[in-house]
């Protein structure tokens, strides 16, 4: 088995935990309001601004013997810059207030993850942060591109109002096999308990954004 298949392994049941969660389960069949869509987009752009910070708040903390992994936090960089713009396009075309979205304030449970994420960075173990790629673009895989067709019909949404979603999504499929390179090229096991207890952690925290979007009308 190799470290990533390890990986997947050992958080397998924290997955099941997220994707369990009543609105990825609504959203897989297209039933989904579009105060709904927004509210997920909204939180989306709240932890999705943070990405660029936080990668470059991980590259400035590895040590010495972790200059190939550096390098490979430069490419992601480069690719996630500006995600968070084609958040708010979406939710402009999904008829939300993009300036309003982007002035307001994370849930509580969006602010949990990114301080999470930010707790990794600056004063644990940095390369554990790539547990939290391991999750988003996952999930991002998993919901993405098998919901966001259910979730056009069933709006009747024009084609912009998905670009985050299908655009990640066939961008994270790429990620995944990129990150499986990363995560099987670390030879040391704190690393890997580092990035599979964030992934844990992820799953938990990222499925009560999830479950916050309850309370957004069916």
């Amino acid at each position: 088995m190799t470290p990533y298949e390890a990986l997947i392994a050992n958080t397998a049941k924290a997955r099941d935990g997220l994707l369990t969660a009543p609105v990825i389960q609504r959203a897989l069949v297209g039933d989904v309001t579009p105060e709904l869509y927004v509210a997920y987009l909204t939180q989306a752009y709240h932890h999705v601004r943070h990405t660029v910070p936080l990668m470059m708040a991980v590259g400035s903390r590895l040590g010495t013997g972790y200059d190939w992994l550096r390098k490979e936090i430069v490419h992601y960089t480069e690719e996630e810059i500006g995600h968070e713009v084609w958040i708010l396009n979406d939710i402009e075309a999904a008829g939300g207030d993009r300036e309003q979205v982007a002035a307001s304030e994370p849930s509580i449970e969006t602010e949990a993850m990114v301080a999470y994420a930010y707790d990794i960075a600056h004063r644990r173990n940095p390369v554990g942060f790539f547990g939290m790629v391991f999750v988003l673009e996952g999930t991002s895989i998993a919901l993405a591109l098998n919901a966001a067709q259910a979730i056009q019909s069933s709006l009747r949404l024009p084609d912009r109002a998905f670009s985050y979603l299908r655009s990640h999504g066939k961008l994270d499929q790429e990620h995944v096999h990129h990150l499986a390179g990363i995560v099987n090229r670390m030879d040391s096991p704190t690393d890997a308990r580092s990035i599979t207890r964030c992934a844990e952690a992820m799953f938990w925290l990222y499925g009560n954004i999830f479950r916050s979007l309850d309370a957004v009308p069916a």
